[in-house]
């Protein structure tokens, strides 16, 4: 297939700063299919892989050699167990796959340097042999047992982008064949990353037929889950099965795109649209409305900025007494996140943003805008028109990450503008319109 025409033009580059606050200090896990590799289309994708990490996005490659593989049997005259390391892996087959694992690894190292970027192979998983199943031995194929997080960890630290081969090493050093897909997601879920980019010769994953754009992972799941997996294609059935497993994993972004556009991987990332597909999971499934025995958690929580007078003055009485308004955000039984959505009888239209803080420790994941986006997504159902955000330090967050704008004193109802005046905060007013 000849290289496509690029999607991305000039005027883009101004939608593409809009998301760079969301995505700064995250790390995106980059999957390239071995056909890609070969394909005309690599030294681009590696210079868009430069492009994120001088927006300071943290980037990991994973790659396949299923390509490279045939390629070898077939020059060598070497039949094959199987391709993409999922099927058995005999002696022969594993011999071939270190050495197309080697070439491959040293064609985006090259690259890499070349667009002055520092990366490592690495020995970083550790896998298990896959054994015995259903009768069959799979010799050399494996899967993983353990992923050395804070190795990698470390090199993202000093600047570093790991190249991740299908191949592992189990307790013994012994080397084992793992199947690319599984291991991106495998790597992701370390790495607790934001996106699994899956780069593969497919303009996306298509549903009977039908290219699906964006796919919530509840749909994706019962698809999955009919007696008759004809639905998706075959070729594809293993991406979309781990893009499951990863989504209900909590990796709130994993796409599927076609690798051989031109700026495909920055269309996609830095677009609404994009060029592939997206399969998201419930952004909100962490959201949950405060209780009242959470007046002091959420108290302590916000105490900070009060005390930097980054939020509105409060005490435990008036959170107490406003406690309905407020929602949480939970990891692991502990709030690290709150909002409060305020209603006005006398404004019936309009809520106010109000209480948004996230515990410094989970700041810059993105958790700010899911509470936002909540708040807005909970007025637009029941009917609000108008969300309004009053800000003395966060105001430029609220305009360039959340979409809100610059607005006056008119917008704000009027027993809101009293409080408004009385406070003396001189907090900016900004509005967002939620029918649109």
């Amino acid at each position: 297939m000849d290289q496509e025409k690029s999607t991305i033009q000039p005027a883009d580059l101004r939608g593409i700063l809009n998301y760079v606050p969301r995505f700064l200090g995250q790390t995106f896990v980059v999957s390239i299919d071995g056909s890609i590799i070969d394909h005309a289309n690599l030294p681009n994708i590696l210079l868009d892989i430069a492009v994120l990490r001088s927006l300071q996005i943290n980037v990991v490659i994973v790659h396949g050699i299923g390509t490279q593989l045939k390629n070898l049997s077939e020059q060598r005259s070497i039949p094959i167990s199987n391709a993409d390391g999922s099927g058995v892996t005999d002696e022969a087959t594993l011999d071939l796959a270190i050495r197309a694992s080697s070439r491959v690894s040293h064609q985006i190292l090259e690259g890499l340097t070349q667009s002055g970027l520092k990366c490592a192979i690495t020995n970083s998983i550790r896998a298990k042999p896959k054994g015995i199943i259903k009768g069959e031995d799979f010799h050399r194929s494996g899967t993983v047992e353990l992923i050395d997080a804070s190795f990698l960890q470390h090199l993202i630290d000093k600047s570093i982008i790991p190249i991740i081969q299908p191949i592992g090493f189990d307790r013994n050093g012994h080397t084992l064949r793992i199947n690319s897909d599984a291991l991106a997601i495998d790597v992701a879920i370390a790495l607790k990353a934001t996106k699994v980019l899956f780069l593969a010769e497919t303009s996306g994953l298509s549903v009977d037929g039908n290219l699906k754009r964006q796919l919530p992972v509840e749909e994706l799941q019962s698809i999955l889950q009919k007696e008759e997996a004809t639905a998706i294609d075959p070729l594809l059935l293993e991406k979309a099965n781990q893009a499951l497993r990863g989504a209900m994993a909590d990796i709130s972004r994993i796409h599927l795109l076609d690798g051989r556009i031109h700026d495909g991987l920055i269309s996609e990332v830095f677009s609404n649209e994009g060029v592939g597909t997206l399969i998201y999971g419930n952004e909100y499934a962490r959201i949950r409305k405060a209780r009242k025995d959470e007046v002091a958690p959420l108290y302590h929580l916000m105490r900070s900025a009060i005390e930097k007078e980054e939020l509105a003055q409060k005490d435990m009485n008036s959170i107490e007494s406003g406690i309905d308004t407020f929602y949480v955000y939970e990891v692991d039984g502990n709030l690290i996140g709150c909002v409060a959505i305020v209603e006005y009888p006398e404004k019936p239209d309009t809520i106010e943003i109000s209480s948004l803080h996230v515990h410094p420790l989970y700041q810059r994941q993105g958790i700010g805008v899911k509470l936002v986006n909540f708040a807005c997504h909970a007025g637009a159902e029941s009917g609000t028109k108008t969300a309004l955000a009053l800000s003395t330090q966060s105001f430029e967050f609220f305009k360039s990450v959340c979409g809100f704008a610059v607005a006056d004193t008119e917008a704000l109802p009027a027993s809101r503008l009293a409080a408004y005046q009385e406070s003396g905060r001189q907090s900016k007013i900004l509005s967002k319109s939620l029918t649109s």
